[in-house]
């Protein structure tokens, strides 16, 4: 995983809520075990026509949002199924974190362990960021805080060792290998 500091990015946003996991990576997508490729089908119901062709209309099809490393979305993202493959789709298409005021739990733990950071923030943060798309805002994960272009900082919340891992660029395997020499030294003093 790539490690993550801070994150400085201007803003998508997709303010709908309940945008479940078979709307950011459609069921006929999950064919695969590895996560390159996947940005191209993040949100393809959406982005696509019949024909494959981007619809322009859609929030990241537009110009403006291209290269933006942070997506807004509305309340309740990430609900639906458990498929590991809406944070890697998120991921490959270039998101390294999302922000609503409420993230779906399996949604938040498989994104935590892929290297996708979720942002919770209250609801005036939320209609703020909704209301300003675009907006160039950063994430300092050691703070645990959301920095807006005015300045003001919004605290979130992220379990230390979730917090520690994505810091550090490893998942939980990553750890736990990194742990062997240890392991190893106890084995021998307790056999």
């Amino acid at each position: 995983m790539k490690p993550i500091t801070v994150i400085r990015s201007r803003t998508a946003v997709m303010p709908s809520s309940n945008i479940d996991t078979d709307q950011i990576i459609p069921a006929r997508f999950l064919t695969t075990t590895t996560r390159e490729g996947l940005g191209t089908a993040l949100f393809a119901d959406w982005r696509y026509d019949a024909a494959g062709l981007l619809r322009p209309e859609f929030v990241l099809n537009r110009p403006e949002a291209r290269d933006c490393q942070i997506l807004v979305a509305g309340r309740n993202i990430g609900c639906g199924s458990s498929r590991e493959h809406a944070p890697w789709a998120l991921l490959d298409y270039g998101f390294r974190a999302v922000i609503s005021t409420e993230i779906a739990d399996i949604f938040r733990s498989n994104s935590l362990k892929n290297g996708l950071l979720p942002v919770v923030v209250d609801d005036a943060t939320h209609d703020w960021l909704v209301a300003h798309p675009g907006a160039e805002v950063e994430i300092d994960l050691a703070a645990t805080t959301l920095r807006l272009p005015d300045g003001r900082e919004v605290r979130f919340p992220v379990e230390a060792f979730a917090r520690y891992c994505l810091m550090n660029g490893v998942d939980e395997l990553g750890y736990l290998l990194g742990q062997a020499d240890a392991i190893t030294a106890y084995e021998v003093r307790h056999p």
